[in-house]
């Protein structure tokens, strides 16, 4: 028994076998197509990541450096306040009205026994 192809069915074999090659290359191409779209979609992506980082970063550095002008401000402030007291709390020492009276024995000595020490 030997088989024997028609013919007749040998043109439509190759007309569907055109068929499937041609839809084969048209989904190769869609699918190359959807890949670099892909592609151009990620990089775009990545790319404005990168920018918003950059953004980010250098929006912190700068409220860093507000932040830290801030508090050197405020510790300048305080250290000029306690310099301050600290300078007022000296003056008062040297006229005495800032010592405790235990300091001032001396002289409340020297104004009440006036010239009984002396003697």
């Amino acid at each position: 028994m030997a088989t024997t192809t028609s013919p007749a069915s040998e043109p439509n074999s190759v007309e569907a076998l055109k068929r499937v090659k041609a839809t084969e290359n048209e989904w190769d191409a869609r699918l190359a197509a959807a890949r670099e779209e892909s592609q151009a979609a990620l990089q775009s992506l990545r790319a404005a990541v990168e920018d918003e980082a950059r953004t980010t970063s250098a929006d912190a550095e700068r409220d860093r450096v507000t932040r830290i002008e801030t508090a050197r401000a405020e510790v300048g402030r305080e250290a000029d306040a306690i310099v301050a007291e600290g300078q007022k709390a000296a003056d008062e020492a040297l006229r005495g009205e800032g010592r405790r009276p235990s300091d001032k024995k001396d002289a409340i000595l020297a104004a009440v026994l006036g010239s009984f020490g002396q003697e």
